[in-house]
Order: structure tokens, then C-alpha cells, then sequence
């Protein structure tokens, strides 16, 4: 696919504004774009306008020289101010011995969001880019049409779903538009990731895919099996992430989580790490109390570590058995293998890393349903209930080098 032919003409040392996206998965999908970004101009100051629950994301990540964090419930206009303060005043780029421009000449807005697009606007910033969408358009300098024959993810009508599965008679569907169309082919380029990526190249960068990349130190690493005393432990270390912020549509049951977590430390003797954020902290114990025998190790950390303390934790880990979730896409960009099943979204829009990553193990039934992008499921969770425990033990073993 050709990439749009650059836009706009900048200095070999800019300063860019990069307006991040606002979930941790997504925010890891726009690595490989911020990295190309940075290959364009390996001399340019980037700064990247974040929401303060993922600013940590970025601590030494070669892409970003700096960050701007907004908090909940902080208004447009305050972000507006914060950019314009800060685009005003001069910073030293911590990777070069030398000054930057005082001001930001160009903002890449990665959301697709009015909001994102104004907030740049308001800041004043005299080059905008971003995706051309409804209500955000005037506020752009250059409004990028989408790509060609781009895939956009749009929830199944329940009639729908209901006439694909054939819970309900055609004849009590009255939904015209739920009995037309198909589910179309999803293909490696339909990924989100070439979304950020086709956005990059209107700047004049390379549009070739790259894997999403995040990074730890090793004395991250050494301070988290510290803090959480792992230090000693010589058993494999593996992964379970049994949440999902979206919804209960996107996690497989939890008594196959238990089921399947019980055979893989049976036949592995490993270490289980329980992760989640504080909502999961009731189910994560769940998990645990299953698990724990009196000879076994686990540990149950849902809500109790920050960013890097969970990054340090993955990185640790010979394999990451999770849902379709922030935490999936943060393994893989840190090189631990994942196996996640998927029920009403498409691996093929969002999967973990580079698509088609043999490391990894994305797993989704044959369901006619899936993917329908909803929240909660309005029959009987067919999509995951169609993937046995038994298929996701073995693609464990296989990720973790058991098999």
C-alpha cells in the first residue's frame, strides 16, 4: 500500500508535539509509529502529551524526550494553557548536547477525538495533523483522509448477532441493517498499528511495520523481585492476567483460567504472578486460593504495582496466559510471549505485537458472532466458551518452552 505523499516541510531538528492515545494498549500500538517518527528525525525534541496514568509508560523510551501529563477530569482549555506554557519556555533535549526551538512547530494527534485536535489547536501550535473525522476537521492543518480499504471496528447490532447464530427466527428480526452486509476478511494490514503508522508517513516517514517496543532496566527488574519476593525463586516464572478493562465480553471464564492454570503448574512446576489493577483484586484472589497448595509459589498482585513495577514483573516472565487487555500488549512489546484468548474483538485489528508473531498464541473460536466489539454479550458467550482449556494449556506450554 503507498504510503500519502508528505505534507509539510520541517527543520532536521524540530520540536513535535505527539497527542498519545488515552488506553494502554493502544498506546502501545502507537510505539512502532513514534519509533519511525523518531527515525525520520533522530535530532528532533519530541514531547508526548499523555493522561498521567500512562506517563510512566515512557520513562527511557527512545522515542520521547519528554512528557506532558494531564489528569482525569482536567478541562481542554487547561491542557490548552499547559501546552502553550510549555511550548513557550525553552528545554534542554536530554539525548543531545544542545538547544532546542522554543516553540512546538508541529502536533501529531494520534486520537481520533475533537478534543484531541483541539487541545493542539487552542495551544496555538502552527502545524496540526491528524485523521480527518467529523467535528474536529477545522482545527487541523492537514486532516489526513483515511487509508485505503482501512477496517474500522463497529459493534454488531444484537439482531445481527441473534440471526448469525440463529438464537432468535429470522422473522422476529426487524433490524434492515443487521441483515445485510458481511463480517469482511481481516488481512495483517488491517491492524491498528499501520493506522499510527500511515499517519507518521504524511510526515515523510517509513511506513514498514516494526514491532511495538517498550523497555525496563535490568535494575527495575532486580528491584521488583525484590519488592515482591521473587528474588530466590529458581521454579519458571509465568504470567496470568485474568481482567479486562472493556468489558466482561473480552475475558474467557474464570473457572478456565483456574482450570487451565491448574494442569500448566502441574506439568511445569512454575511460579503463577496474578496480575490486575485494583478492580480485579477480588478475582484475582479468587485464582489464587485455587491455585495455592501447601508446596506451590504464587502471587496475587492485582492492585498492588505501579506502571513500571508491572513491566518489570512481565519482562520476568517466560510467558503472559491473558485476556485481550492493556497488560497483553505490554508483554509482547517487551518480548515475553502471550497467549490470549479472544472473543468479541479481532487479533487481527488488535493483537499483541507485530502481526503474525509466532511467539505469540491468539486464540478465537469459530463463533459466527465474533467479533462483535461489544461489551457484554447478549446470548451465551459462545466466542469464548469455544475456546477449551485444553487448547490454551497446550499453546501455554508451547509459548513457555514446555513442549
Amino acid at each position: 500500500m503507498n504510503p500519502p505523499t508528505a505534507i509539510c516541510q520541517l527543520p532536521s531538528a524540530p520540536r513535535i508535539l505527539v497527542r498519545g492515545t488515552n488506553w494502554l494498549g493502544d498506546a502501545v500500538m502507537t510505539t512502532p509509529a513514534l519509533l519511525r517518527l523518531r527515525e525520520k528525525f533522530p535530532n528532533a525534541h519530541i514531547t508526548l502529551l499523555t493522561p498521567e496514568k500512562l506517563k510512566d509508560l515512557w520513562v527511557n523510551h527512545p522515542a520521547v524526550n519528554e512528557t506532558i501529563s494531564f489528569a482525569p477530569g482536567e478541562s481542554v482549555f487547561s491542557v490548552g494553557r499547559k501546552l502553550r506554557r510549555v511550548g513557550s519556555s525553552r528545554c534542554d533535549d536530554r539525548t543531545a548536547q544542545r538547544a532546542v526551538p522554543t516553540k512546538f512547530g508541529l502536533a501529531l494527534v494520534l486520537p481520533n477525538s475533537p478534543r484531541s485536535a483541539i487541545e493542539t489547536w487552542l495551544a496555538g501550535i502552527p502545524q496540526r495533523i491528524g485523521y480527518a473525522r467529523p467535528w474536529r476537521n477545522f482545527f487541523l492543518t492537514q486532516a489526513i483522509a483515511p487509508r485505503p480499504g482501512a477496517v474500522r471496528m463497529q459493534k454488531l447490532p444484537v439482531a445481527e448477532i441473534k440471526r448469525r447464530t440463529g438464537v432468535a427466527p429470522v422473522s422476529k428480526i426487524i433490524s434492515k441493517k443487521s441483515e445485510t452486509g458481511a463480517t469482511p476478511v481481516l488481512r495483517p494490514i488491517d491492524h491498528q498499528i499501520h493506522e499510527y503508522l500511515h499517519l507518521v508517513a504524511a510526515l515523510g516517514a517509513d511506513p514498514e511495520t516494526i514491532a511495538p517496543q517498550l523497555f525496563v532496566a535490568p535494575d527495575e527488574i532486580k528491584t521488583a523481585k525484590e519488592k515482591f519476593g521473587l528474588e530466590k525463586i529458581t521454579q519458571p516464572v509465568f504470567g496470568l492476567n485474568p481482567g479486562a478493562e472493556y468489558g466482561p465480553a473480552k475475558r474467557w471464564p474464570v473457572e478456565r483460567f483456574i482450570a487451565a492454570a491448574q494442569e500448566i503448574q502441574k506439568r511445569t512446576n512454575c511460579v503463577w504472578l496474578i496480575f490486575g489493577g485494583k478492580g480485579d483484586v477480588e478475582l484475582a484472589e479468587r485464582i489464587s486460593s485455587e491455585l495455592r497448595t501447601p508446596n506451590s509459589e504464587l502471587r496475587s498482585l492485582a492492585g498492588q504495582t505501579s506502571l513500571r513495577e508491572l513491566m518489570a514483573l512481565l519482562k520476568l516472565c517466560r510467558v503472559l496466559l491473558t485476556n485481550d487487555s492493556g497488560p497483553m500488549h505490554v508483554a509482547a512489546a517487551l518480548g515475553t510471549p502471550v497467549v490470549a484468548p479472544f472473543g468479541s474483538t479481532s487479533p487481527e485489528l488488535t493483537g499483541s505485537g507485530l502481526p503474525g508473531d509466532p511467539r505469540h498464541r491468539l486464540l478465537k473460536s469459530d463463533a459466527p458472532c465474533s467479533p462483535c466489539f461489544l461489551r457484554e454479550c447478549p446470548i451465551d458467550f459462545r466466542c469464548l466458551n469455544g475456546i477449551s482449556v485444553e487448547r490454551v494449556v497446550e499453546a501455554v506450554l508451547q509459548c513457555g518452552g514446555a513442549l
